[in-house]
């Protein structure tokens, strides 16, 4: 391999022929040399050396500036000239606009686009897909996707990977199964958005089946493509699987793959395979692997408050500033402030919030009013709710959860006032739904709902394994707290009891295998409570992933120890 002063005496003896021939072409090829050597100097002299640029001479000096303010400048002089872009101009321009979050000077090259007719382009196309993915509007990649007449994988891509970063996993995973339908070849980029699609419902089956994919077609050895399967199959709850991955890429893997994996045992509590992990990370055959950053340390104290072990949390939020020269962020104080409020030392969680170097966010309080209301107390509750509507003004479950509160304290007043505040704000409830995944369909469930198809059959076996566990000490958690959270719902209807009713007549997964839900909130006490007893009616391990965490359910207990 030729090192780095064989490579610039090459571009000099291309820039002494340019400048013995006059050659455009060279001129414009010694631009794109001189940007891809980190160089654009020199790229911007020999721009100013051709007499009479042309679109190709623009192209190349704006890509050499490209993720700058700079690359929009050098086009606007481009305009004035005037010489009109051709569809790689406007790809690096989107690009640029995406990375620099210039959403207005990206929708004003849009609309220029469109005025050439090079908005359905291949190149621009894709890259205007990307460009409204980052900016957060996916519907817009959507609607551009929707008109390009000849879609390739890049733009399939492009709309996959903004879909699973939008928050719209369904469509994501749509998306790629189109791409395949269409017979074009799977990337890194469109598979790694698949995988982060299905992670975010935590769809175990649609994990699997892009990984067969992954493996078919020889992307399952790609670093990115083993990160993100690490990563999906950790948020699935099955960190054997992910560790697997792990484990066959270990000699690959950068830093975001170890903190993936971390992550994985994280969400379980599971304390031993962090620490085991981040040994490993640290020291191997007296070498130092990859240095722990700020992620790695979140999924240290986030397993540690997940379990519930607060001595644990404190002591590392100490050492990865001492030790590794790491400062903690917000994240990892409230991983901390959690373990205390849930352990009860509500006090020491407070003066913790107020005296740690950053001014708390709305996350901090959620979690601290989250444990006063598990721990019945009412007035730091209320305190807690204020604190969090003053951070957060649309939080829903703040205002449901703070009427709740006063109303069991007997304050009607204050509680019509809450009520008065959430109607004048125009902030709705979000309902509480579980989804499962059966065979490759998702099927979401409300509290209360009888929509599904096989509702009668659902309620009957739910009804049933109500009575049995019943017959084995369950009773309804119906103290005042309990039904606060819930903001009065009929507790035994509650969305993930239906949806475990449903994969028990499914015959979903084959004995042995776990249930699994997913819930978009936080499981209430009374279903924590029911799940303990219905995994020993049933004799089958229940998983269930809520907000917060995931909750394992074997034997009659669960792997949070009650600390959620």
């Amino acid at each position: 391999m030729r090192g780095v002063d064989a490579v610039t005496q090459d571009i000099r003896c291309i820039h002494a022929r340019a400048i013995k021939t006059a050659d455009l072409s060279l001129h414009n090829n010694l631009i794109t040399l001189y940007s891809k050597s980190n160089r654009p100097s020199d790229a911007l002299r020999v721009f100013h050396q051709i007499p009479s640029p042309n679109v190709v001479s623009w192209t190349a000096l704006i890509s050499s500036t490209s993720n700058t303010t700079l690359s929009l400048h050098h086009f606007v002089s481009m305009l004035r000239h005037p010489t009109l872009p051709n569809q790689r101009t406007l790809a690096t321009l989107f690009k640029t606009c995406a990375a620099l979050h210039y959403l207005h000077f990206g929708l004003q090259l849009h609309s220029l686009s469109l005025k050439l007719s090079l908005s359905h382009s291949p190149f621009s196309a894709s890259s205007l897909v990307n460009f409204y993915s980052k900016s957060r509007l996916p519907q817009n990649a959507l609607q551009v996707f929707d008109e390009m007449p000849h879609r390739d994988q890049v733009s399939y891509s492009s709309l996959i990977v903004g879909l699973a970063q939008n928050a719209r996993p369904v469509e994501a995973l749509s998306m790629f199964s189109n791409l395949r339908g269409a017979n074009l070849d799977s990337t890194m980029y469109s598979v790694s958005g698949a995988l982060s699609a299905a992670a975010e419902l935590a769809a175990l089956e649609q994990c699997r089946m892009v990984h067969a994919h992954c493996v078919g077609v020889g992307l399952d050895c790609n670093v990115v493509v083993a990160t993100a399967l690490i990563d999906g199959y950790g948020k699935c709850g099955v960190v054997g699987d992910a560790r697997r991955v792990f484990d066959g890429m270990l000699g690959s893997l950068n830093l975001v793959g170890w903190n993936a994996m971390m992550a994985g045992y994280a969400q379980l509590g599971d304390c031993v395979g962090v620490i085991e992990l981040f040994e490993l990370m640290r020291l191997r055959e007296g070498v130092v692997v990859v240095r722990p950053d700020e992620l790695s340390f979140l999924a240290m104290i986030g397993a540690f408050s997940n379990a519930g072990l607060v001595f644990e949390c404190e002591n590392w939020i100490r050492r990865m500033s001492l030790e590794y020269n790491v400062e903690p962020g917000i994240e990892h104080y409230t991983c901390v402030i959690g373990a205390l409020a849930r352990a009860g030392r509500l006090e020491e969680a407070e003066k913790l919030a107020m005296t740690m170097p950053y001014e708390p966010d709305s996350a901090v309080w959620r979690t601290m009013l989250s444990a006063c209301v598990v721990q019945g107390e009412t007035e730091m509750a209320s305190k807690m709710g204020r604190l969090l509507l003053e951070n957060d003004p649309k939080d829903d479950s703040a205002f449901v959860i703070l009427a709740k509160v006063h109303s069991v304290a007997g304050r009607m007043d204050e509680m019509a006032e809450v009520w008065k505040a959430m109607r004048d704000r125009r902030v709705r409830k979000v309902g509480g739904r579980s989804w499962v995944e059966v065979r490759g369909e998702v099927h979401v469930f409300l509290s209360g709902d009888r929509t599904h198809k096989r509702a009668v059959e659902i309620y009957a076996k739910l009804d049933e394994l109500m009575v049995e566990i019943e017959k084995l000490g369950y009773k309804e958690v119906t103290d005042a707290m309990a039904v606060a959270e819930k903001g009065g719902e009929v507790l035994r209807y509650h969305s993930e009891k239906l949806a475990v009713a449903f994969l028990v007549i499914s015959g979903a997964a084959p004995p042995g295998k776990a249930l699994r839900v997913v819930k978009n909130l936080r499981i209430c006490r009374d279903c924590h409570e029911a799940f303990k007893f219905m995994s020993l009616v049933i004799q089958r391990e229940i998983l269930v992933r809520d907000v917060n965490r995931y909750h394992k359910f074997v034997d009659g207990n669960c792997t949070c120890g009650d600390h959620w």
